[in-house]
């Protein structure tokens, strides 16, 4: 296969945009950590540092997300630079590399996201058994 300048250039606007992404989440999350932190500090309460926990293993994998895109966005740059340099050596193992990156962030993404969906399900669990009333969904007309 024949690699041109514009095949890793397509990777360009999909790994920031996942960067944006990701970056967002881990703001998110870090505001949740604080405001959870406050309220432990207050009132100190088991359920909210094991939320704590739970959002920093989620944080840890966002870092680790982002490094998986960012080296897969330098590997995309070096491949555009070895193909500028009319230098095919390497090109084709710097793209394959630069995929396997990206598939490794999304892969970490996925495991991320089903971490944050199993958080949400105890969540809910826990609403409905103490049937407060912010639990209770609006009735339909």
């Amino acid at each position: 296969m024949k690699l041109d300048l514009t095949t890793p250039a397509l990777l360009f606007p999909a790994i920031s945009l996942l960067l944006l992404a990701y970056t967002n989440r881990f703001l998110t999350l870090a505001n949740l950590v604080r405001e959870l932190h406050a309220k432990h500090k207050e009132a100190p309460d088991q359920t909210l540092l094991d939320q704590i926990r739970n959002l920093s293993l989620r944080i840890g994998l966002i870092r680790y997300m982002q490094a998986l895109g960012i080296l897969s966005f330098i590997f995309c740059v070096f491949c555009m630079f070895l193909l500028f340099m009319d230098i095919e050596g390497w090109v084709e193992y710097t793209f394959s590399f630069a995929l396997l990156l990206l598939m490794a962030s999304l892969v970490v993404s996925f495991i991320e996201i089903t971490i944050s969906s199993n958080a949400l399900k105890v969540q809910l669990k826990d609403c409905q058994n103490t049937g407060g009333p912010e639990c209770k969904t609006p009735a339909k007309k």
